[in-house]
C-alpha cells in the first residue's frame, strides 16, 4: 500500500516559539536547541528510496518543520534536482508548510516556478493571530506573514491557509472564517488544538507536553493545557462557519474539514487520517533519517528505525506499524462502535483518545462531544450534498435548494431546552448551542 512522509529537514528548528507548538519541544530529543539540518547524504538517499516505495504515476512530497525556509532556497534547489533525477518518468509534486515569516520574492519565485502548492500557518486577524504565534524575542508575527502572504499573491503562488483552533480564536469563528477568505485563496485547513500537561513519562524525555495515550500509558485525568480549545467551542467554531459555508460559499471555498466529511458521507472514505479507520501509512522523517509513526508520535517509542540503515518501504511495512495503524480501530471503545457518527468520525486521532465514555471504558477522544455535535448539526445538509453528486450535479446546487426553502435554521439541532447530542447530558443551551 503506498504511504506519507511528512518530512522535517530542519527538524524541530523554528524562528517562532508558537504557545501551542508540540513540535518545538523535540528538539531535546536531539540534543538541544542546535540547529538542524539534513545533510546531502540523507536528503538523495530520501528523496530515492521514496519515489521508488510508491506505486503512483503522481508522488507527492511533503516538507515541513519547523521551519522549512530557515535551510535556504539552495536546499530546496537540490530537492527538485534530486526528483527530477530519481523521477524515472513519474510526475513529481511538493506541498511546503511556513510560518510566513521568512518568504521573500526569490522563495516565491522558486515556489511558483517549481509548482510548489505552500500552506500558509495563519491564525486569523491580527488579535487571534499574536494571541500565541509569537517570535522567540516574544515578539508579534502577524505583520511579517501578512507580508509574506502578499508576496504569494504577488507571484500567483498556490496556498492554503492553516489555522489552529485555540481557545481565543474559537470564540470568534466567523470572524476568522472571513478574515481567510480575505486573505487567501478559498483552501483553508483547521487543526483543533489539544494537549495535555507534562506526564512523567514526557518529564523523562525532557519534554513539556504529555507524550501520547496508550493502552500501557493510560490516564486517569484529563489535564490539558489552557490554550486548547474545548469540545463545545471546537463544535461552536465548526457550526457556526458551516452554516455561513453551506449558503454561501459552497463550490468557491474548500474548508479540508468540511471536504472530508462529504468524501466520508458518500462512502468514498477519509483523504485524512485522522478521520480514517485506521492509520498508520503517513509517517514522519526527521532531519537525521530516522522514521517515526506519525508526526504526533515522534517519541523514542514509536521510531521505527533510519532510512541510512533500512530501507524507507521496509520501515513503513513493519509488524510494529502496521500494529500502530490497526490498533485505531481495534482499541475503539464499545460506546464508539454503536455512534451514529462513527462513519465519519472513527474515533478521532489516537492522539485525541485520552477521555472515558461515560461508563468509564478509556480510550474515548477528547472531541468527542464536540464531533458528534458537529456531524450530527452537519448531516441534513451532507446527505444532500451527497445525493447530489451522487446524481451527477454540483455540491455547490445545495445553495440554491437551501435558498428557495429560507435561510437553514441554526435550530434544525435540538431546541435549546432540550438535551445536546454531543452527550454531554447538558442541555443544548448550555452546551454546544452557548
Amino acid at each position: 500500500m503506498p504511504f506519507q512522509l511528512m518530512a522535517k529537514p530542519s527538524g524541530a528548528s523554528c524562528n517562532l516559539r508558537c504557545t501551542y507548538c508540540f513540535y518545538t519541544e523535540k528538539e531535546n530529543l536531539y540534543g538541544g536547541s542546535a540547529r538542524y539540518r539534513m545533510s546531502p547524504e540523507i536528503l538523495e538517499r530520501y528523496v530515492r528510496a521514496y519515489i521508488r516505495s510508491q506505486d503512483t504515476q503522481v508522488v507527492q512530497f511533503d516538507w515541513q518543520g519547523g521551519e522549512p525556509t530557515l535551510l535556504g532556497i539552495d536546499f530546496f534547489n537540490a530537492v527538485v534536482a534530486l526528483q527530477a533525477k530519481y523521477a524515472d518518468g513519474r510526475e513529481i509534486t511538493n506541498t511546503f508548510q511556513t510560518n510566513g515569516t521568512l518568504l521573500t520574492d526569490d522563495w516565491c519565485r522558486f515556489f511558483r516556478q517549481n509548482g510548489f502548492l505552500v500552506g500558509l500557518s495563519i491564525d486569523g486577524p491580527r488579535a487571534c493571530h499574536d494571541r500565541y504565534r509569537m517570535r522567540a524575542s516574544r515578539r508579534p508575527s502577524f505583520d511579517a506573514v501578512m507580508a509574506g502572504a502578499a508576496r504569494l499573491r504577488k507571484h500567483k503562488v498556490t496556498f492554503n491557509t492553516l489555522t489552529v483552533v485555540n481557545d481565543d480564536n474559537a470564540r470568534r469563528p466567523l470572524e476568522v472564517y472571513r478574515f481567510l477568505k480575505k486573505i487567501g485563496d478559498g483552501h483553508m485547513q483547521f487543526i483543533p488544538a489539544v494537549e495535555r500537561l507534562p506526564d512523567r513519562a514526557a518529564r523523562e524525555l525532557g519534554l513539556n507536553l504529555a507524550s501520547p495515550p496508550s493502552p500501557e500509558n493510560k490516564t486517569d485525568t484529563v489535564r490539558v493545557t489552557p490554550w486548547s480549545v474545548s469540545p463545545e467551542q471546537l463544535a461552536d467554531f465548526y457550526i457556526r462557519i458551516f452554516d455561513t459555508w453551506v449558503r454561501r460559499d459552497v463550490g468557491r471555498v474548500f474548508v479540508q474539514f468540511f471536504d472530508v466529511a462529504l468524501g466520508n458521507w458518500m462512502g468514498a472514505g477519509s483523504g485524512l487520517c485522522v478521520f480514517a479507520p485506521t492509520c498508520g501509512r503517513a509517517g514522519a522523517l526527521e532531519h537525521n533519517g530516522d522514521v517515526y509513526a506519525c508526526d504526533h508520535y515522534v517519541y523514542p517509542r514509536y521510531k521505527r528505525g533510519n532510512i541510512m540503515h533500512t530501507p524507507l518501504a521496509e520501515l513503513m511495512a513493519s509488524d510494529p506499524q502496521r500494529r500502530f495503524g490497526e490498533a485505531k480501530k481495534d482499541l475503539l471503545p464499545q460506546y464508539c462502535r454503536g455512534c451514529e457518527v462513527l462513519p465519519v468520525c472513527n474515533g478521532d486521532c489516537p492522539k485525541h483518545r485520552f477521555a472515558q465514555t461515560p461508563d468509564g471504558e478509556a480510550g474515548l477522544s477528547y472531541l468527542c462531544r464536540a464531533y458528534k455535535a458537529v456531524f450530527n448539526h452537519m448531516a441534513p445538509c451532507m446527505t444532500m450534498m451527497a445525493e447530489l453528486v451522487q446524481t451527477g450535479r454540483p455540491a455547490s446546487d445545495i445553495m440554491g435548494a437551501l435558498s428557495s426553502q429560507g435561510a437553514i435554521r441554526r435550530s434544525s439541532a435540538p431546541g435549546r431546552n432540550t438535551a445536546c447530542p454531543c452527550g454531554s447530558g447538558k442541555k443544548f443551551k448550555r452546551c454546544c448551542g452557548a
